[in-house]
Order: structure tokens, then sequence, then C-alpha cells
């Protein structure tokens, strides 16, 4: 074949390859889930005054307690955060430390919604605008972070906690 011969197969080729592409990308999983680049890594520097008064707040040396503990990102607008809340109680109750970062949330909002839906949180610290949340690569709230005793991220948990993950949780943190 000379190259005039070849350059007439290349526009055929191309097109070959773009349609395997593009197969290939229609039949694998559509898996949309963005995970923190901070799994694996020391939780970021952070200390957020108390969301409610009369409560403490949080700090990233309180998730150096010698304990793992899990981190909470939630709202009380937020209505999967009302659908985790029996999870977190007993995460809570089964010995597990919960910790809370109320995003963007009022004080009174949130008292009204820890009186409806549970209070498992030794700590809530307040991030009324987000910088707490945005620096630990959250997607949104709610989402979770099984911190261990030195202050490192070992598991996240994207979206409101269910049965199973509160079980993989538990078994994560002991």
């Amino acid at each position: 074949m000379n190259g005039r011969q070849i350059a007439a197969w290349v526009p055929l080729a191309l097109a070959i390859g773009l349609g395997a592409a593009l197969s290939y990308g229609l039949a694998r999983p559509d898996d949309r889930t963005v995970m923190s680049r901070m799994v694996g890594a020391a939780a970021p520097a952070f200390s957020l005054s108390p969301a409610l008064p009369g409560r403490p707040g949080l700090s990233d040396a309180a998730l150096r307690a010698g304990r793992p503990q899990l981190l909470n990102f939630f709202a009380s607008w937020c209505v999967p955060c009302a659908a985790e809340a029996p999870a977190l109680a007993h995460l809570a109750a089964s010995g597990l430390p919960v910790v809370g970062v109320a995003v963007r949330d009022r004080p009174v909002a949130l008292g009204a919604f820890l009186a409806a839906h549970g209070d498992p949180y030794r700590a809530i610290g307040g991030d009324g605008d987000s910088r707490v949340a945005m620096a630990f690569g959250t997607s949104g709230v709610p989402e979770s972070f099984l911190v261990d005793g030195r202050g490192h991220i070992v598991r996240q948990v994207i979206g409101p906690i269910g049965a199973d993950e509160a079980r993989a949780l538990l078994a994560a943190a002991r």
C-alpha cells in the first residue's frame, strides 16, 4: 500500500475508534460518587464556634482525642439529614462518638431540628460560610467522615447513613 491508500483508510479507523470509545462509555456503570481527596489524610486545621448556645464548638484538635469519631456534616434544612438521624443515634448509642458541623444553618432552626429528630452530637460547630465543609472536600450534606484517634480520615460516607453504612462504620472504628 502506498501513502495515498493508507490515508484513505484513516477516516474509517477513526470512526471505528470513536464508536468503540462511545460504546465503552455507555456500557460501564454510571458512578457519580465524588470521593474526598482527604480520605487517608489528616483532617484539615479548623476551629468552629458552637452552633448552639451552651454547647461546645468543634476543632481539629478534638478529632485527635485518641479514639475514633464520626464527623457528620449536616443542616436543619436538609431532608436526608433527618432521614439519617436514627442511624446517627444508633452509632452514638453503640459507643462511636458523633460530632457535627452544621453547614449554613441558624441556631433556632438547628435547635428545632435536633428537638424533632434527636441529638447524637457531643459537639456541633457552626460552619456558616461552608469553609470547613470545603476544606474536607464534601459534596453536600449529609456527609460523614470516620476519623481515627490521631485525626486521620479513614472512611467517608456520602449521603445519609443507612443500616449497612452504620455497620461498616462500627466495624471500621474498632
